[in-house]
């Protein structure tokens, strides 16, 4: 039966209902690549907020050991994966993000599936949760800064510092201010949310900030080009392993890691209760976790793995801790006064 065969009432009704389906899957879909595997045997389907160009190389070596098995990569933001699968029930084999409180709150709440990694893949006690949140990567924070604006060897090297030359400047830092919405950012609200934790700097950092128009992003990647063509004299809290990859084909600009604190941010995986092919989703996850012996993979990607020996050699760098304490600052009512206080210090124009 054709749409021509209903009553013109009764087809309005039907293609409402169709389209009410498909607005639910609202979830933005930022970028989307098949690699197709040379002798597909199954297909593996992957969402993650890990730009194309950085994870290929990772998925491109996945597929020389498995050449039997195609990867369906989805790339969108870090809310919208959280929307996928928490709100949506969206299926995919394998989630990737590097908003550590959104995946913590997925497995918490039954989202997850339990994985026991393989010998080689095994990883320090601190970067797994529950055996079903992983870590693969530790990747800082940074202050990002134009060359136009600082020359070598004048740029803040604390938040001190660093609200100490935007008060004393406000002529030549006024809308040159560049730092994450954290309303929409995911990663960019766990950043905001630790900072606040570890100093009271934080709002005194915004409040400045708000005073000289900063701009508000989505990504590090528009704010680190933002601030190597100069329209930018910092950004603030930028995903540390992006700035280095830009850094290796742009010039202009620095790479400040503040003396006071560095929060470093783990990218996770998880497999998500809808998945639909689990047994790849564990063999890729495994892969993932072995990162640190891949060297090659590390170059290529810009992803850092997981190295303890560097966080003991350098005591700035904090780790953030998986645990309940992620989710503090998702609970409804602690999210909302936080946003409040930080568009108090923000948006004061």
């Amino acid at each position: 039966m054709c749409f021509a065969d209903f009553p013109a009432r009764l087809t309005g009704i039907l293609l409402g209902l169709l389209l009410s389906i498909s607005a639910a899957q609202g979830f933005e879909i930022e970028d989307r690549r098949l690699f197709e595997a040379t002798d597909e045997r199954t297909r593996l389907s992957v969402i993650s907020t890990a730009d194309l160009d950085v994870f290929e190389p990772i998925i491109r070596a996945f597929q020389a050991s498995h050449s039997d098995i195609s990867v369906d990569y989805v790339v969108t933001g870090t809310t919208d994966l959280m929307q996928a699968l928490y709100d949506e029930g969206a299926s995919f084999d394998l989630a990737i993000s590097s908003a550590m409180d959104l995946q913590t709150k997925l497995a918490n709440d039954g989202f997850a599936q339990t994985h026991t990694p393989t010998a080689s893949a095994t990883l320090p006690t601190w970067a797994s949760w529950r055996d079903q949140l992983f870590a693969f990567t530790q990747e800082p924070a940074v202050v990002v800064v134009s060359d136009r604006f600082f020359p070598p060897g004048e740029a803040p090297q604390n938040r001190d510092e660093l609200i100490a030359i935007l008060r004393a400047n406000p002529e030549l830092f006024q809308g040159k201010i560049g730092t994450y919405d954290v309303r929409r950012s995911g990663f960019g609200y766990l950043m905001a949310t630790q900072d606040s934790r570890n100093s009271d700097a934080f709002w005194r950092l915004m409040e400045v900030m708000g005073r000289l128009d900063a701009k508000l992003y989505c990504c590090s990647g528009d704010m680190i080009r933002d601030v190597a063509s100069g329209k930018l004299a910092l950004a603030y809290n930028v995903l540390g392993s992006y700035a280095v990859a830009q850094q290796n084909t742009t010039d202009g600009f620095q790479i400040i890691e503040m003396s006071d604190y560095v929060n470093v941010m783990s990218r996770t995986a998880l497999i998500p209760r809808t998945a639909r092919n689990a047994d790849d989703a564990r063999i890729m996850l495994d892969f993932l976790l072995d990162l640190r012996s891949r060297k090659d993979l590390v170059a290529a990607s810009g992803l850092p793995a997981i190295d303890p020996a560097a966080l003991l050699a350098n005591p700035s760098l904090r780790p953030i801790r998986f645990g309940p304490g992620l989710l503090v600052f998702l609970d409804s009512l602690k999210r909302q006064s936080f946003l409040r206080n930080w568009e108090n210090s923000l948006l004061q124009n």
